[in-house]
């Protein structure tokens, strides 16, 4: 790549030639302010928060869409530069909702953070009319406040460019724009996957889950409720983050500590619902590959996909493994064998799940998920909630010790925990369908051309099975844009594939809707995706059991309850149906 020579506050830097100039200001540890930057999603110079003075230009340009040129001499810090920006945010406050205490933002807002660099307060701003505060409470995940919305658009393009929804966008125009729902539609009422992308590029309060704290310790304080909660493989990737840990800290010693001095019953981790998935869906993957089924056969862990299946593909449905969730056979098992085993009527079981994912909050709402009268999980809050309840309850995570989870439901391999990363459920369920397809152990568990974050996946594995060769194809997507250029194949029969595991979120549940936001800065520049996703390959390796098949807690369900994978009762308690549905109006 040839490289061009340029001067930023004096600085002489050698930068690539298609280089911005925001680019090239890093390579001299120097960072531009942004806020509707978002690097190869919302490339728009909007906010002006970026602008620059560069020699010979007749105005303040925007660094983020600018390019660098030859002998170019930039200034970031003049005073011309920093009134700017003041003026930007004096005029965004001039229409932003300042209740900064109760904000969910607080201390983590974007604009907030500039505000207090620049010496933006509550008095120096511009006044006059204010867009009225008017909740959109539709959806079952999230809240939209536009009363804080600063209309950077980062919503609207990781909707529209990453997960190929696009039900939200900018309505109106001038003073009046606001981003909302087309023809004035609550988000509920459009084909929205809940996701909670949107929530997680957000600079501001405008976007957040919906809370379910209270109502968890309500039922914490209830003494005729038992209490159970499960926690996620993401999460303990994520967690830290909250309280100030650098990301890609494991703390899941930490979490389980702090979820018993929140006063949980018992303390279980999906990891192990994961490996009873492998056996479920590994089970269902070899009875197609090996009876004539339809093939390929889908994943269907993930909900904001499964949604999405349902919006845009319900021609395909068929192709969708019919298993549960981890989240809702855990949610399953502790409402039916856990609730006989320790003698407790399922009735008075709160079934209370942590994910790194807001469309949880839609799957524990769908028909077809309360397996034993009951349903299957309660209640389901993210990873941002969790430290909420965490500092609510004013608990010292940062000096807890570690502790383990509860048995037997606390127990789980490797292939459980890799879970959270995209193209970990194809690395579970091929370590465990290799070996029972061939009946011989494997070499090596590291499936690794299922690894990393790039949009599509592929993959072929050569196996022998009865004296005969079988090369099984998989195909592996993160992000729903990926998932619908896979799909699209699969509908015109042009996917020449065994097994597809698909992820709503890009780079998998590590990067899901209800994990700590990542501020863009950092999200811009730092791969944050492959140091959460360091953390499960980690505790795979450091795992004693790695193969799904081979934990004994799943071993003694089985023999213990349900019988056999497949079987009748694991049907019953572990599997579910699709429902088609339309696409609404989107933008």
């Amino acid at each position: 790549m040839e490289n061009v020579t340029l001067k930023i506050n004096g600085v002489t830097v050698s930068a690539p030639k298609d280089s911005t100039i925001l680019d090239a200001a890093r390579l001299a540890y120097i960072e531009i302010p942004t806020l509707c930057f978002l690097k190869e999603i919302n490339e728009i110079g909007a906010c002006r928060m970026c602008v620059v003075e560069v020699k010979g230009a007749k105005t303040l340009v925007a660094s983020c869409v600018y390019p660098v040129a030859e002998g170019m001499e930039v200034w970031t810090n003049t005073p011309k530069v920093l009134d700017s920006r003041k003026k930007t945010l004096q005029l965004l406050l001039s229409n932003h909702n300042k209740q900064c205490l109760s904000c969910v933002r607080s201390g983590q807002c974007e604009l907030q953070t500039l505000s207090r660099e620049l010496g933006v307060d509550d008095e120096n701003y511009y006044k006059g009319g204010m867009t009225p505060c008017e909740l959109d409470e539709t959806a079952v995940h999230m809240v939209r406040d536009n009363s804080k919305c600063i209309l950077c658009r980062r919503c609207t393009a990781i909707c529209e460019k990453a997960q190929n929804v696009g039900v939200i966008g900018p309505n109106k125009r001038g003073f009046n724009a606001f981003i909302g729902s087309p023809f004035g539609m609550g988000l509920g009422d459009t084909s929205c996957v809940s996701c909670g992308q949107c929530i997680a590029v957000c600079p501001t309060g405008a976007l957040y889950e919906k809370s379910c704290v209270d109502d968890v310790l309500a039922a914490i304080a209830d003494p005729d409720k038992y209490v159970v909660v499960q926690t996620a493989p993401s999460v303990r990737t994520g967690l830290g983050e909250e309280f100030g840990l650098p990301i890609g800290t494991n703390t899941e010693g930490k979490m389980v500590a702090a979820l018993r001095r929140v006063g949980f019953d018992k303390v279980f981790d999906t990891n192990f619902s994961a490996d009873l998935t492998i056996m479920e869906e590994g089970t269902e993957f070899i009875g197609r590959l090996t009876g004539g089924g339809v093939l390929p056969m889908v994943t269907s862990c993930s909900p904001g996909w499964v949604k999405y299946c349902e919006h845009y593909f319900p021609d395909v449905l068929e192709h969708l493994s019919s298993c549960k969730s981890p989240q809702q056979m855990m949610g399953a098992v502790v409402k039916s064998f856990y609730a006989e085993k320790a003698g407790i009527d399922p009735k008075k079981i709160v079934s209370v799940s942590i994910m790194p994912c807001t469309a949880k909050k839609f799957e524990i709402t769908r028909p077809d998920e309360a397996a034993n009268g009951v349903p299957d999980v309660d209640f389901s809050m993210t990873t941002r909630e969790l430290a909420a309840m965490i500092k609510k309850c004013r608990i010292n995570f940062l000096e807890l010790p570690d502790e383990d989870f509860d048995a037997p439901l606390g127990l789980s391999s490797g292939a459980g925990v890799i879970f959270g990363a995209s193209g970990g459920v194809m690395e579970a369920a091929l370590r465990t369908a290799v070996e029972i397809l061939t009946k011989k152990q494997l070499p090596s568990l590291d499936f690794t051309d299922v690894r990393g974050f790039q949009g599509i996946k592929e993959a072929s594995y050569p196996i022998e099975v009865d004296g005969k060769s079988i090369t099984v194809k998989v195909a592996v997507a993160s992000g729903l844009a990926n998932a619908n250029e896979l799909m699209k194949k699969v509908r015109a029969g042009e996917a020449d594939y065994h097994f597809i595991e698909i992820m709503a979120c890009p780079g998998g549940c590590i990067n899901g809707g209800g994990q700590p936001r990542v501020p863009a800065d950092v999200r811009n520049n730092v791969d944050y995706r492959k140091l959460r996703a360091s953390v499960v390959y980690d505790s795979d390796k450091a795992n004693t059991i790695r193969k799904s098949h081979e934990n004994p807690a799943i071993q003694e369900l089985y023999s213990a309850f349900l019988e056999n994978p497949g079987s009748h009762k694991a049907h019953h308690l572990l599997h579910t149906s699709y429902v088609q549905r339309k696409v609404n109006y989107t933008v």
